[in-house]
């Protein structure tokens, strides 16, 4: 194959237009080209509302492809030198237990999914139900804000991104090709196929709902198990190394009588998410290296998404472009960092709580985006130094005491306030132009109350600057409702070069470990610690386990 990058075309270019631009960058006739396989795919707006697709492409052409890429002398035609990925060959220590993975989000799933390629049938706990039983958890909540505080938008299969849009890019360099295995892996288990090449994938929390079923699946094909309404309580060691686990289960979808079971465990992997606050308190008590960490809180914004399809398209109407979407940083005059977060075109705000007495929201998109506001967590950094209390889980009491605030702002509902409003400190009595797109109950309150009045000026001054840079993004009547705060987790868990922790054979993983931030990021740190499990240990033979 020859890799050809840097192929420029209208957007409204034809199959055969793109064979034509590539075979002229090759020196090579169309009818040469035998095949082309799409690798990247982005947007060049900056002469809006002439916009240009820019495609890297792998070729198969007949000839030789060393004398056709010399012959084109270009720095854009070159040997494809990428390698498929592939896990490493197993280990030799014994393994008297399958590995044990508590968590089934995206660094859990896809943990438990290489290990289960290799020949580990992992055992997989996951607190919150199946995809379906907590579809309809999720639906009561929004509907009479009934809240399963074990299955929620935090807790269930696919972890928390399985209620969001689903976006998959990130800024993880990985040359081994962790990045392209997950969109390949995500694409074959339903995603739109787009996804591994398009410059800002996404899945939609509709699609991801069968994606992470089928994951499952396949999961379970291969030996492994999973099991649901599981939730890990404590661990037992013997001189450094875990020896093993206790898990309470609940009884169907009911949270009464849970039972308790003791299970061997000699390799455990930690995915538990940036939520499981209760785990963090358990964690907090063991002898691991476990410190609070900076994360981000904020507020989200709704705007028409029109405003933000003319503001980056130089047009009201996306079509097949899609919904524009937009990412805005600002360093403020106090030396805080402001910035876009998680943004959903055409999508949702949506009530993401996973304790009573606490409110949480997030964004959330379906496939097509097709939505009528655009919305985005505008999030302020926060250090150990802003929490209320020093120690390990500083950041989870500050975490609580906004949501405690934002319950109390809007009576239990999401509470909203224009942003006019906002800055002038006074409760928004009727909407604009801008109509609330939400997913649970939503209410007028002081939004600026919730935050800290420092977090609230480092706001607003961003906002100044957004105005310039996307026209309107600071209009008036644009929507904020409180408070976002889970935006990543307020701890991180020492590890090794190994992956493992101070106490043997326990893992730390993913974004519940402060090593992710995204399903994406998430899943490739699950493939890492499934790599050196798989480095280290022999599988586990069926009749021992």
């Amino acid at each position: 194959m020859i890799r050809v990058n840097q192929v420029k075309l209208p957007v409204s270019h034809s199959e055969a237009d793109l064979r034509k631009k590539t075979a002229k960058m090759m020196g090579v006739s169309a009818d040469q080209i035998q095949s082309v396989e799409l690798v990247r795919q982005s947007l060049d707006a900056r002469k809006k509302p002439d916009l240009y697709y820019l495609y890297a492409l792998d070729v198969a052409v007949a000839g030789k492809e060393a004398a056709i890429v010399k012959r084109a002398r270009s720095v854009n035609v070159q040997i494809r030198k990428e390698e498929a990925y592939r896990l490493p060959d197993p280990g030799i220590e014994p393994l008297w237990e399958r590995p044990v993975i508590v968590g089934f989000g995206p660094a859990g799933m896809f943990c438990g999914l290489m290990l289960a390629r290799a020949g580990y049938r992992p055992l997989i706990l996951e607190r919150g139900l199946d995809a379906d039983s907590r579809a309809k958890a999720v639906a009561r909540y929004w509907t009479d804000g009934t809240l399963d505080p074990e299955c929620n938008v935090q807790f269930g299969e696919g972890g928390a991104g399985t209620f969001s849009d689903g976006k998959l890019n990130t800024l993880v360099k990985d040359p081994s090709g962790r990045n392209k295995e997950v969109l390949k892996i995500l694409a074959q288990a339903g995603a739109d196929p787009t996804i591994t090449y398009v410059n800002k994938p996404h899945v939609g929390t509709d699609v991801l709902r069968t994606v992470v079923k089928n994951i499952r699946s396949e999961i379970e094909s291969l030996g492994g198990e999973v099991r649901f309404g599981c939730r890990l309580e404590d661990f037992e060691t013997q001189n450094g190394h875990l020896c093993s686990i206790r898990v309470s289960a609940r009884k169907g979808t009911s949270e009464a009588g849970r039972t308790v079971e003791e299970i061997p465990a000699s390799a455990l992997v930690l995915a538990i998410g940036h939520s499981a606050r209760d785990t963090f308190a358990m964690l907090a008590e063991k002898p691991l290296d476990m410190q609070a960490k900076a994360f981000a809180v904020g507020l989200r914004i709704q705007h028409p998404q029109t405003q933000i399809n003319l503001s980056q398209y130089g047009r009201e109407e996306a079509g097949n472009l899609g919904a524009a979407s937009y990412k805005l940083t600002a360093q403020t005059s106090g030396g805080r960092g402001v910035y876009s977060f998680c943004m959903c075109p055409g999508g949702f705000v949506v009530d993401a709580s996973s304790e009573p007495g606490r409110l949480a929201i997030n964004g959330m998109s379906n496939h097509d985006r097709a939505g009528a506001n655009a919305n985005s967590a505008l999030i302020v950094t926060v250090t150990p130094e802003d929490f209320p209390q020093p120690g390990t889980l500083g950041g989870v009491t500050f975490q609580r005491q906004l949501e405690e605030a934002a319950y109390r702002c809007g009576g239990g509902k999401i509470p909203v306030q224009l942003y006019g409003d906002f800055c002038q400190n006074k409760i928004s009595s009727q909407l604009g132009g801008v109509n609330p797109q939400m997913r649970g109950e939503w209410a007028f309150g002081d939004v600026r109350s919730i935050m800290p009045e420092p977090l609230n000026l480092a706001l607003i001054e961003a906002m100044e600057g957004f105005g310039h840079m996307i026209h309107g993004f600071d209009r008036p009547d644009a929507l904020l409702a409180g408070i976002e705060s889970r935006t990543s987790s307020p701890v991180r868990i020492w590890r090794d070069e190994q992956f493992e922790s101070e106490v043997r054979g326990l893992y730390p993983c993913g974004e519940g470990a402060g090593y992710a931030g995204g399903i994406t990021s998430a899943a490739m740190d699950g493939i890492k610690v499934a790599e050196a499990i798989a480095k280290r240990y022999a599988p586990c033979p069926a009749d021992q386990e």
